[in-house]
This record gives structure tokens, sequence and C-alpha cells, in this order.
């Protein structure tokens, strides 16, 4: 089973100018490789079968029929390998030369394409060589004794592939043939190019595929001209880059001597499911009809091939890059402005947290102190209460404390024991009774002590659930689950790690940095059951559930894309190779199934709270699902791999 998933190529082939034969020989050579590595389709620079830089021995009837003659024995070469090609030469027709794209695949050409848009500007000369394709009037040409349909429009269809063509220049205008062609159905936009280097052009190169494969919510296979090609004015340095909806996957290392294979798995089920869940994706209509042609592809069964692509476990934790302190701040500043208008709104004078010592409201307290800061209001409006009962740990209730007093905020105890006592005896139930009841009703008294405190201050309950959590059902209904304002009801339980360590780390309040990083290092609980003989956590959530990573991964995947749970087995694999065991994968992936779908119910009712990143299951934005809906389909699947 592919999954969606097809492995694409983008080839460099060294080239020598003007040498036909030579060129087909290494592009058929690196087919081979593309072929023998799993590749469905491979793409080759522009005009490589001449060479781009032959100026005007492209005018020479001798050269053109040459490289016809070349594509003719590529053709032959790689009729036997189960894979589609597309390489550039120059084609003749009428009294015009176009600068053309061949598509073809197991001998047979399925068309060609000419280039748009030819650059006549700076080191660029083309028109004084070629024709803009957009002004052929042909349907069809021949080309080594075969009848191909030529045109600017044309799609090739392999399965749920549908690849569009476009070349260098293409890329670079203000609407791009590739933006015409996604909107008539292409996922996977092919660019064959010989772009040459100058300082900066690049990372400008760079930012065009990354966007363009972004707005067409597309996969963009770029290959463009390396080593060979005439350097006496200018230099290409090979560049194979393949992008995925606005993030680059691979690319070739540029400046080499040799011939470059890069290789990379897209996913078009994914690419599929982002268009069809953004609507205004097809709210205009391509300008002009095109064609399709069907084509074959080589069924990759990825249950048995490893993905070349990478696959990291945390996709919600902001990658490692320059840029990771600035989006750790553009999170802390959505949760932020979502609280200060939600105060200012409601006229409140105080916002009440209850502060257990664990991650999710260390964030929240973290998230109100800067709130107040923002607004030019004191932190000691802030209203932080520590609620001991039967289940806190000396660790967990002394970080909690000194996490307050370094903050500067309002701080406030009230014990549960005697009131949960009271409310067990009230309703019948045996002290010495673990049940859920027994668990429910800490919460539920916690709950209502936040409530009323915050009828007595003027204040907000600020709740500190996270996106986790709501997923897995992991909250007491009409207890933790409920609040006034939940700030965290955005963030994953990985990225609420992620944000109290970077705060930790780079974070304004350094008397504060101990107790972060000893929460952080605390197992997650929800101390609702005593503790152990040593007065340590008896009760850890990711024993009960599952790992939160795992859950996070399943989680992201499913509601961003509906993946179904094989490909999320098959990916979490990959992702958390040599961490956790297949069966254990497996175990929780059924887990998460079974909780989000029994679980909905406690979505239906959430209190308001920011939508922070591309995943969010409130049922009055991102996520409307029914209550009752089965998830039988799902688990069977699961439950078989």
């Amino acid at each position: 089973m592919n999954f969606g998933f097809v492995r694409i190529a983008a080839a460099t082939p060294v080239v020598q100018v003007a040498d036909c034969q030579h060129n087909v020989s290494h592009i058929a050579t690196l087919a081979r490789q593309a072929a023998s590595q799993g590749a469905a389709i491979v793409a080759f620079p522009e005009l490589s079968i001449t060479g781009y830089t032959c100026g005007d021995l492209f005018t020479q009837p001798f050269l053109l029929q040459q490289a016809e003659a070349a594509l003719t024995q590529l053709l032959e070469e790689t009729a036997p390998l189960p894979l589609l090609c597309i390489a550039g030469l120059p084609v003749a027709l009428d009294n015009r030369l176009y600068n053309t794209a061949v598509v073809f695949s197991r001998g047979q050409i399925l068309g060609a394409v000419p280039k748009s848009y030819l650059p006549n500007y700076n080191e660029f000369y083309e028109n004084r060589w070629f024709a803009p394709g957009t002004e052929s009037h042909a349907e069809r040409i021949s080309l080594c004794g075969q009848e191909t349909p030529f045109s600017t429009r044309l799609l090739f269809e392999c399965g749920d592939v549908c690849l569009g063509v476009e070349i260098c220049e293409d890329l670079w205008v203000p609407v791009p043939p590739s933006s015409m062609q996604a909107l008539a159905g292409a996922n996977l936009l092919v660019n064959i190019s010989a772009s040459n280097e100058m300082v900066g052009k690049h990372a400008y190169l760079r930012s065009l595929i990354e966007q363009q494969s972004a707005r067409t919510m597309a996969a963009y296979l770029y290959s463009s001209a390396g080593y060979g090609e005439s350097t006496t004015d200018i230099v290409f340095a090979g560049n194979g880059i393949i992008a995925e909806n606005g993030a680059i996957l691979r690319e070739s290392e540029r400046f080499t001597f040799g011939e470059q294979l890069t290789l990379c798995d897209v996913d078009i089920e994914r690419l599929m499911a982002l268009r069809r869940k953004t609507n205004t994706f097809t709210s205009e209509s391509p300008q002009k009809e095109y064609r399709r042609i069907r084509a074959g592809l080589p069924v990759q069964d990825y249950t048995r091939t490893p993905l070349l692509r990478e696959i990291s476990p945390y996709p919600f934790i902001p990658g490692k890059d320059a840029h990771i302190d600035e989006r750790c701040e553009e999170i802390f500043n959505i949760q932020i402005s979502g609280l200060a208008q939600r105060i200012r709104h409601t006229n409140c004078r105080s916002a009440v947290i209850g502060i257990s010592g664990g991650l999710d409201s260390t964030l929240a307290l973290l998230v109100a102190v800067r709130t107040f800061d923002k607004l030019g209001l004191p932190r000691t409006c802030v209203t932080g209460i520590t609620m001991p009962g039967f289940g806190t740990t000396g660790r967990t209730y002394n970080n909690a404390l000194r996490l307050m007093e370094t903050l500067g905020i309002t701080i406030r105890e009230v014990n549960i024991r005697a009131a949960c006592e009271q409310h067990f005896s009230d309703i019948g139930l045996d002290p010495g009774d673990r049940s859920v009841t027994y668990e429910n009703a800490q919460a539920r008294e916690r709950t209502q002590i936040l409530m009323d405190i915050a009828n007595q201050t003027g204040g907000l309950v600020i709740g500190t659930g996270d996106l986790s959590e709501l997923a897995l059902g992991w909250a007491t209904y009409n207890g933790d689950h409920m609040s006034m304002y939940g700030v965290n009801c955005g963030i994953p339980k990985t990225l609420v790690r992620h944000l109290v360590g970077w705060v930790a780390a780079k974070g304004p309040d350094e008397a504060a940095r101990p107790w972060l990083l000893d929460i952080l290092d605390t197992p997650i609980s929800p101390e609702l059951l005593p503790a152990d003989g040593n007065g340590q956590i008896a009760q850890c959530t990711e024993e009960l559930v599952g790992p939160y990573d795992l859950h996070d991964f399943f989680l992201y995947y499913f509601v961003r894309f509906g993946f179904r749970p094989a490909k999320l087995y098959l990916m979490a694999r990959q992702a958390f190779a040599g961490k956790y065991e297949d069966r254990t994968i497996k175990r929780w992936l059924i887990t998460f199934l079974r909780r989000f779908f029994s679980q909905q119910f406690k979505r239906s009712a959430l209190p308001d709270g920011p939508k922070v990143g591309s995943v969010s299951l409130s049922p009055r934005g991102d996520w409307r699902m029914p209550s009752d809906a089965s998830c039988t389909m799902w688990l069977h699947e699961a439950e078989n791999l």
C-alpha cells in the first residue's frame, strides 16, 4: 500500500554542451539509478539533451536532428524502467523553435510542454532562438516517430498523482503556469530549469519554490542545470529541490563536479486533504482548459520500504532553526492577546488560576502574569490557588508555592481534603474506594473553589487544560474541563513542555528558573490518588493513557490531514524508531482512537480559548463532530495492523 506517497527524483547529469549522445547516456544512467531506488518520477534539467548554453548552435539543423535522435535513443534505453521521465530539448515546429519539456514513460512520449515565458533580459537571450509556447496553435507534433500532444495546457494523470510541467522562467513570473495547472488539478508540479548562480539568488529561488508549493498546496519538483554547462559568462550550480506545501523536504548539494540524484517521498494524500479542507482553493477556475493524459506509475509498498522523507516525532514543536525564539514568542503572544481581550471585555479585576505544580498550570500562570504585565496591571491581581488533596506530593506543592512567590502573584491555599471527605459521606462513598468517583469529586471540588473565589474577587477563572487532554478526554467533565477562558486549549502537551522549557532558559523571571526546571522534571500526574509509601507520585498519566509524544503525533496527523490508522502507524514507526516498539505504537494508537471518539462530548462543551496552531478542537471552530459517532472502522483497522 502506498498511503498516498509517491517517490520523485530531481536528477542533475554532467553534460557536454552540444554533445547529445553523451548527455542522453548520462541521463539514462541516472534514470536507471532512480528506478533502482524506487523512484516513480524523475526530472532532468532544461534542455538537458543538448545542454542549455548552446547559444547560436540552436539554429543549426544538425543539432536539432541529433537532439531528436538522442531522444529516440533515450526512449529505448529507459523503456524497461517503471518510471515517468521529464527531460528538455529544443523542438522545431513549422517555422519556429521551442524550448520543450518532454514527458515520457516505457518508451512512449506522453506529451511535450513548451516553455511559456522566455527571459530576454540581463544575461538571457532566449527570444533570439525560441518562441513562447503560448503562441503555438499546434495541438500535436511528430517527435521520434510518435504523434504526441504539444501544448502548454497538458496535465499527466497517474492514479492520484496529477502532474503539471513548467520550465525555469515560468516560475519567476507574477502568475506562473503552475498556478493554473494546480487550479486545474495538478498536485505535483515539475520545473525543469537552467538557472545560473548569482550572489543571493539561491535564497530567492528557494523562497519562490516554497511559496509556490504553498500557494498551490502541491509538491514541487525542481531540477536545474549543473556542471558541464558553459561557464563563458555564467555558472550553473546544479540545484535539485523537492518541496511540499511550503516546506523544502530535500535538496542537492550545489557546486559539485559530479552527478546528483535527489529523491524524496511526497505525500499526495496530505496535499489533497488540505485542498479539500481549504474551500477557497477551488474558488477560482483555471483560465483555460487542460488536456489530461493518462500515464502509469509503479505502486510502492511502503509497508516494506522505509519512507524517504523526514518525519518529525514532534510535529507541534517549532523546528530547530534561527526563528525558534520568534515562534515561541508568537505562541505566547497569541495566548496573551486572547486572554487580554477577554479580561478587558469582561471588566474583570483579577485572574484566578489553580496551581498544581504541574506543566499545564505553570504555562497558564506564565501567560497570565505576562498578560497583566502587558495590560499594565499589577501581578498581584493574579490569584494563584494551591489546593492540596489526597494525592498532592511535597514536591509539586513546594514547586507551586515557590513559583507563585517568585512571580509575585497573590497566593491562596485551600485544602480540599475535608470538603471531599464530607462529600464522600454525603453521597455514601467509602473513603477507601479509589474509583473514578473518588478522583472526579476532587477535580470538581477544586473547580468549585476556583469559580467561587473568582466571584469573590471579580475575577476570571483561567483554564489550564491542554489540547492533548482535550483529544483524549483526560479531564473531569465539569471539573478541570471547565473554566471561564482556557488559554492552553490550543497547546498540546509536547508543546507545553517545550514552552515552559523555553521560558526557563530565556524568560525574564530568572528567580523562577529553578522551579520551572524542576516542574519540567516532574512526572505528569493529576495527583488524585494518594502518594506511595515514599511520598512520591503514584499516579503517572502516561502509564495510564500512553505517552503524550505518541498521542500528539496521532492527533496532528489524524485531525489535520485525516490519515487512516494504518498510515498513522506506518509514520509513527519511522518517526519513533528506536524509542517505541511496534506493539507499543499499536497499543496506544488503539487507545487514542477509542478515547478520541468516545470523549467528543467533553469537547462539545468547551469554554472559549484561543486557537494557536493548525490543529484546534474547538466545537465553534475547527472541529465539529457528533458526540455519538462510531469508531468501529478505525478501531478495526488499527487492531488488525
